[in-house]
This record gives C-alpha cells, sequence and structure tokens, in this order.
C-alpha cells in the first residue's frame, strides 16, 4: 500500500508541475506575442512619421512637418527600450521635439538634418519595414535624409530645389 500511495503523490506533484509549467508558458508566451505585435505596429508607423516629417517639408507645410514630428516623438516614446536603445530613442525624440516646436520651415529644414542622421542609424539596425528604405543625399546641403521611393524629392529645399541630390544606399 505505501507504494501506491507513494504513486500517488507523485502523480499529484507532476500534474501541479505540469499544469504550472503550463500556465508559466501561456503567460511567457502571450507576453512575447503582446510584444512582437506592438513592436510590428510601431516601428512602420515610426518610419511612417518621419516620411510624412519629410514630405511635408518637401511641400513647405510647416504645420504638417509639426504636426507629424510631434506625432513622432509620442510613437517613438512608447517604444520598449529592448526595440531601440534608449539612447537612439531619446536623441530621435529630441530631434522630432525640436521640429515639432517650431512653425519656421527653415528651421525645421535645419533640424531635420540631424533628425535624419540619427533615423538612418537607427534605420540601419533596426528592420522598420519589409519595404527598401532609400537614403538620399543632397550635396548643396551635404545632408542625407530617408525615403520609401528612388524618385528625389529634397525635402532642404523644396520646389526651389526639388530633383536635387542622388540616392546614395538602399536599406533592406
Amino acid at each position: 500500500m505505501p507504494v501506491i500511495i507513494s504513486l500517488n503523490i507523485k502523480s499529484i506533484k507532476m500534474k501541479h508541475f505540469l499544469i504550472i509549467f503550463s500556465l508559466f508558458s501561456i503567460v511567457f508566451f502571450q507576453n512575447a506575442s503582446a510584444q512582437d505585435s506592438t513592436k510590428h505596429y510601431q516601428l512602420p508607423q515610426l518610419l511612417s512619421y518621419y516620411y510624412n516629417v519629410k514630405n511635408a517639408l518637401v511641400a513647405g507645410d510647416a504645420a504638417s512637418v509639426s504636426a507629424n514630428a510631434l506625432a513622432f516623438t509620442k510613437t517613438v516614446n512608447s517604444i520598449d527600450y529592448k526595440v531601440i536603445s534608449e539612447g537612439n530613442i531619446h536623441t530621435l525624440a529630441n530631434d522630432a521635439g525640436k521640429i515639432a516646436e517650431t512653425k519656421d520651415i527653415k528651421k525645421q529644414r535645419e533640424y531635420f538634418a540631424s533628425f535624419s542622421t540619427n533615423m538612418a542609424a537607427v534605420a540601419k539596425t533596426v528592420k522598420l519595414t519589409d519595404h527598401p528604405i532609400y537614403q538620399a543625399y543632397c550635396p548643396m546641403k551635404k545632408a542625407y535624409w530617408l525615403s520609401n521611393e528612388k524618385a528625389i524629392k529634397n525635402p532642404y529645399y523644396g520646389s526651389s530645389m526639388l530633383t536635387c541630390g542622388q540616392v546614395t544606399e538602399t536599406l533592406q
């Protein structure tokens, strides 16, 4: 009889262990999946706001530049430091914050150079999208920007020098 009781106790302990292990696994994988889902939404959204800032600079629309830079700042500040490093998040938020704070298109374009350099650094280390990202260069401004298309639309000079520049790199 003692052997049977012993087996039942071991069986019960094993069942408890399996239940606890199963619950732990479910919680762990749900959290990982939720973080993955958030990451997959936030990173393309971040890039989209960057493109919106760039396109608004091309169009010379300072109000839209400011609004999209503010949206970028809110999104980048909500990203986990495991996805993008804390230093990069703070740098991008600072760059976008400067752009958002002014309605002066010349100042916005000035701040955009640093913003683009820092955004390119992140784009080279973190996969922001499944689509190609084109890094373009303006020789007049001696500054880069990112685009979702190969066609040159210069954000630094807008309509006055719309096609000045060239694609220097394609990020995959």
